[in-house]
């Protein structure tokens, strides 16, 4: 689920700026940025968020910065740079060269210019870095519950809407199932005549055939189907993953009344049946 969250503490001698953003994904894509004396408290900072947002693409920025604090970016080796340069000078003085552009040379050596990182950071710092980080992860969770609100009211909705048509569906269907009886009479009087049949074999071979466009199981499924999803939709633990396997079995249920219905009028509940039905399955990537 999207969410976003931010926090910022400032007590005059360290400035702590902290920023959360999570993005829809089926599992939790995390990316960190952290100040380097804190990069040891990396997997610290990931296991709080995978324990509190579970899920979604989410970048973490954290910015310290100390007041009054002079830093300086880099650092010399300078026993490495005199030797590049005393050994570029011994080269240019055999092949009689200029000592023009030594200093640069040696300077550009490799590990001679190198960051100034320090290493790691107090007990006290870590703790006011990670109240912040925490703060700002307590924000994206009072963002998503607010989403999570508006989506929980769509998808009830969705259910109901099935729900209606399932509801229409029950009362065409025994209308349906005489149609069919009268539509089977009618072909076989016209085929064999009046006297060319026998009426008892007539009337089982009908109830055989209604039997096998029968929807009473499935119409008795998909509404057992749509209570459970509801019920689930309104526990307060995560169930995101549950509700994409009833949401399978709902389409399943409609499916097969589509296909055994064989009638016009049901099927236009159907595709109404099936339109919100993929409204739910695209909103469930969001449910955590």
């Amino acid at each position: 689920m999207t969410g976003f969250g931010q926090h910022t503490q400032d007590d005059g001698q360290v400035q702590i700026a902290t920023e959360i953003k999570s993005l829809n994904s089926k599992f939790l894509d995390l990316n960190l940025r952290l100040p380097k004396m804190f990069s040891d408290k990396e997997f610290e900072v990931r296991n709080v968020i995978s324990e509190r947002l579970e899920r979604g693409k989410v970048s973490l920025v954290v910015d310290y910065q100390r007041y009054g604090e002079q830093e300086i970016k880099h650092t010399y080796n300078q026993t490495l740079f005199i030797a590049y340069f005393l050994e570029l000078k011994k080269l240019a003085d055999r092949v009689m060269a200029p000592y023009e552009g030594l200093f640069e040379l040696a300077l550009n050596s490799p590990d001679v210019i190198q960051m100034n990182v320090k290493e790691g950071s107090n007990e006290e710092e870590w703790k006011r870095v990670k109240a912040s980080i925490e703060n700002a992860i307590g924000k994206v969770e009072e963002f998503r519950k607010e989403e999570g609100k508006v989506l929980g009211k769509m998808l009830l909705d969705c259910c109901e809407v099935i729900r209606g048509e399932l509801k229409k569906i029950e009362e065409l269907d025994p209308k349906r199932v005489e149609r069919i009886r009268e539509r089977l009479k009618g072909n076989v009087e016209v085929f064999f005549g009046e006297e060319g049949y026998d009426t008892n074999r007539l009337e089982q071979e009908i109830i055989f055939y209604i039997e096998k466009l029968d929807i009473n199981e499935e119409k008795v499924r998909l509404r057992s189907h749509l209570d459970y999803f509801q019920s689930i939709l309104k526990e307060s633990q995560s169930n995101g993953k549950k509700l994409g396997f009833i949401s399978q079995e709902i389409g399943r249920e409609i499916n097969t009344i589509g296909s055994k219905a064989s009638d016009a009028a049901i099927q236009k509940h159907v595709v109404i049946m099936k339109e919100e039905l993929e409204k739910i399955k695209e909103q469930l990537n969001n449910v955590v």
